[in-house]
This record gives C-alpha cells, sequence and structure tokens, in this order.
C-alpha cells in the first residue's frame, strides 16, 4: 500500500506490506518555510505540498523497490483526508485519488488522528489491550481507549489550546523559535522545572484538558518576574504540562481498567514526558509502549497501516469523498 500525509506541514509518502511492514518512509518537512513566522503559514504549506508531492511519493516508491510503473501491482493507495489544513489536505487527496484511479486499484480516505494510532501498533504489535492512548500533537490533545485496531472510544480531550499548540505559543512569547517543543525541551534542559509554580489546570477535573491558562499564566509570571531566567520558565513550564499529561493518561487508565499505555502525536517526541510516562506506567504495573521520535511526528506509514486495517474492515472509499479539514475522532 502507498499511503500520502499531507494534513499540516509534512509532506509524507510510504510503502508499507500486509499493514505492518514499513518498506519505505519519507518526509520532506516544511519548518524552513514557516520558522520565521512562528507558526504554519496554510498558503505556503499547500503551494509547498504541491511542489513536494511527486518527489516524495516517487522517493517512497524507489526506496521500496517500486516505480510508478508497477502502481498497479499495489494494494491501494490511501490519504489523509481530515482533520487538517484544507489546502494541505486537497493536495494530498488528490493526488492519491488520481493515482488511484490511473493504476485502477482502491482509494482509501484515512483519519489523521485514527491514523497516530497505529504509529504505536506498527512498532509494537503485542500490545495489550485494553490500552490508553495519549495523542498529544499541535492540533491535539485526547485520552483514547483502545480495545483493537478499529475499536476505540474516546474519553476525553482538550477544552481549548492542544498541549503542542501551548508549547509553541510559550516558544514564541519567550523568544525560542519554532517549532516550539523541541525549543522548549532545549532551554528546559539548562532549567529549573520547579522555579515557578505554574498552576496544574483540570488536573482531577475528569479526562478533559485545558492549556490555555497555563500559557497566560507563563505570560503574566515572566512580566511580573523579570529576573526569572528563560529556561527556568521553560522547565517550569514544561513540568506542568508533563505533569497534567501523565497524570490523567494514568487516571484513564485506572479508570477503564488498562493493561497498557501508549504516546502518539509530535508531542510524544518529547524526551521528559517519554520518560516520565513509561516511569509511572512501569509504577502502576502496566506496559508502556514509546513510538520511535519518527513515527510520533507525522509520517505517511501510520496512514498506510490505519489504510490497510480500514481496506479489510469497510473495503475503499468512494473516489467522490473530499478532504474533510474539522474531521472528528472516528466513532467505535
Amino acid at each position: 500500500m502507498l499511503a500520502i500525509e499531507s494534513s499540516c506541514d509534512e509532506t509524507a509518502a510510504a510503502v508499507v506490506a500486509d499493514g505492518r511492514h514499513v518498506r519505505s518512509s519519507v518526509v520532506s518537512s516544511q519548518v524552513d518555510l514557516h520558522a520565521r513566522f512562528g507558526g504554519v503559514v496554510p498558503e505556503i504549506a499547500g503551494r509547498a505540498h504541491l511542489e513536494r508531492l511527486l518527489p516524495v511519493v516517487d522517493e517512497a516508491l524507489a526506496s521500496a523497490g517500486l516505480s510508478r510503473a508497477d502502481g498497479p501491482s499495489l494494494a491501494a493507495v490511501a490519504a489523509t483526508s481530515g482533520p487538517g489544513l484544507i489546502g494541505s489536505l486537497l493536495v494530498g487527496v488528490s493526488a492519491a485519488k488520481a493515482l488511484a484511479l490511473a493504476w485502477n486499484v482502491p482509494y482509501v480516505a484515512v483519519n489523521h488522528l485514527e491514523g497516530h494510532l497505529f504509529a504505536s501498533l506498527l512498532e509494537a504489535p503485542d500490545l495489550e489491550h485494553p490500552a490508553i492512548v495519549l495523542l498529544v500533537s499541535g492540533g491535539h490533545t485526547l485520552l483514547v481507549r483502545l480495545d483493537a485496531p478499529g475499536r476505540y472510544a474516546l474519553l476525553g480531550g482538550t477544552v481549548d489550546d492542544a498541549a503542542g499548540e501551548a508549547f509553541d505559543k510559550v516558544a514564541r512569547y519567550l523568544g525560542l523559535g519554532y517549532p516550539g517543543g523541541p525549543a522548549i525541551e532545549a532551554a528546559a534542559r539548562q532549567g529549573d522545572p520547579t522555579a515557578v509554580a505554574f498552576p496544574r489546570p483540570m488536573l482531577d477535573e475528569g479526562f478533559s484538558c485545558s492549556f490555555s491558562g497555563l500559557k497566560t499564566a507563563v505570560v503574566t509570571t515572566v512580566r511580573a518576574r523579570p529576573e526569572l531566567s528563560t529556561e527556568d520558565v521553560a522547565a517550569s513550564f514544561q513540568a506542568a504540562v508533563i505533569d497534567v499529561l501523565v497524570h490523567k493518561a494514568l487516571a484513564a487508565a485506572r479508570a477503564v481498567g488498562a493493561r497498557s499505555i501508549c504516546l502518539a502525536g509530535g508531542v510524544g517526541a518529547n524526551g521528559p514526558l517519554r520518560a516520565r510516562l513509561e516511569e509511572a506506567a512501569a509504577a502502576a504495573g502496566l506496559s508502556s509502549y514509546l513510538p520511535s521520535r519518527a513515527m510520533c511526528t507525522d509520517n505517511a506509514a501510520m496512514i498506510a497501516a490505519c489504510a490497510f486495517a480500514r481496506l479489510e474492515r469497510s473495503g475503499a472509499s468512494p473516489l467522490d469523498s473530499g478532504a474533510e479539514p474539522s474531521l472528528a475522532f472516528p466513532a467505535a
């Protein structure tokens, strides 16, 4: 299966066999294009996808020992159909449908959020169910009960800013650059995570999260205490976010009787979060599954794995289906 991912600012393609064997995975990052704006500019992202998509697809095929001439031998062509930036999504969806039509193979539309769940399944096929998946990215913070591929229950999500969005905004305010997650993590290594007692919003209020107030707390604290070092503020902010995420994940695991906890999404590449979640899961007698950092960030391998399961379960997607920028998490 060939899959395409273009939901935001990563142009990606991958070839995956049998839904789990990654033959190739190519990602072209647009960070250099958006860094000077402090965030993703949708129009720039869409134009970059137009320029980069076919070269990325060709590279993914070549790395898997294939070419476009071998397209008819593929099981299907898949693409992320949402959620995401509409211009970016349309580039990937249109290309995937065109290739599927030209090669006379099925087209499979994939929910980007469901795709992230397959990052753990790709690298840990023996994952113990039921599992709690903490999906943390720039646009989403979700807690999901995973009973099996295709069987999910959304337990909670963010009521305002996602964790990754808060990282970006705080990094921009502190002058640390973009993307915010790696910038905050790098600065925090030189700081004291106990320097500022930032709030832990909604810590014991179910499975929903809120990070907008925490972002505001950073701004008001820096204005009131200009003597604080940027490193101490970054470390204290990061510690607050991690405390909330780990606490919520463990509470969800206890509530549903989960046997394991998984990370997913771009913020899942954060080193301190990975270490804390692994340590907390072990202390609670749970298995933990931490996808490689390459699988945490947006990639097409996870989209291919998800598409394979979707194709087996419900068949191909209609060629007249479109991109859905506000697509919700899939129902069980």
